[in-house]
């Protein structure tokens, strides 16, 4: 039993099918993602190789990197041969690939459009399970001075206090905001709550000379604009 085991480790397979030895050789862009899991892995179990056992997790998530990196410890323990150790290398490296992608877009630092908004605070809203509520301040040249999220829990839920708002927008040198927050319904239409909130700031910031550039509301794979829309 023992022997049967240790034969799916991946340093007892062929030079050419070890993972590793491939990424080594041939570069990342050479391994499939099951083959990538698998290097996380080291191993698979008594009937499945690492790789096998790879792509049967990703095919229980329709093969969708995104969709993996919602799966907890609890739910990726359920394949035979994933105990904690493994689980948490998989969650570590989904996150890590997370906080890139996020990081990636806060490096191109000036905001241009609605999609360079979403394509910043997608990794930090879009897979939410409740919702939050963020302030991008910008400064004249409309690159970034500071994201911040402002309250967690839903507009309706939750103050959104305007006065904290502005005082930061004064304290950072901030002439223009961006408002965004998460709908995890799925949902892009902006409730009476997100309209009447909206309008608030917008009336606020004008006595400030500070200008609010647009409102996002964000799901996991769209967006709705309030500028785009002629909201604003």
């Amino acid at each position: 039993m023992s022997n049967k085991s240790t034969s799916f480790s991946i340093k007892n397979w062929s030079h050419d099918d070890q993972p590793r030895e491939k990424l080594r050789d041939k570069g990342r862009s050479s391994l499939s993602d099951a083959e990538l899991i698998a290097i996380l892995l080291g191993s698979g179990n008594r009937n499945e190789n690492a790789v096998t056992l790879s792509k049967r997790i990703l095919a229980s998530v329709n093969n969708n990197l995104n969709e993996l990196g919602k799966l907890t410890l609890k739910q990726l323990m359920t394949f035979k041969g994933i105990g904690e150790a493994k689980a948490i290398s998989i969650v570590a490296a989904m996150e890590l690939g997370r906080r890139r992608r996020g990081e990636e877009a806060l490096s191109k630092q000036k905001i241009s459009s609605s999609v360079s908004v979403f394509e910043l605070m997608q990794p930090i809203l879009g897979e939410l399970p409740h919702e939050e509520f963020w302030i991008i301040y910008l400064n004249n040249s409309n690159k970034i001075i500071q994201k911040h999220q402002l309250s967690k829990g839903g507009i309706t839920g939750t103050l959104v206090d305007v006065r904290l708002v502005l005082k930061t927008a004064l304290a950072l040198g901030a002439v223009a905001l961006i408002l965004i927050h998460n709908h995890p319904s799925g949902t892009l239409k902006p409730s009476n709550a997100d309209k009447e909130l909206t309008q608030k700031l917008k009336t606020a910031s004008q006595s400030l000379d500070i200008k609010v550039l647009d409102h996002l509301i964000i799901t996991e794979n769209a967006y709705f604009s309030f500028a785009d829309e002629g909201l604003l």
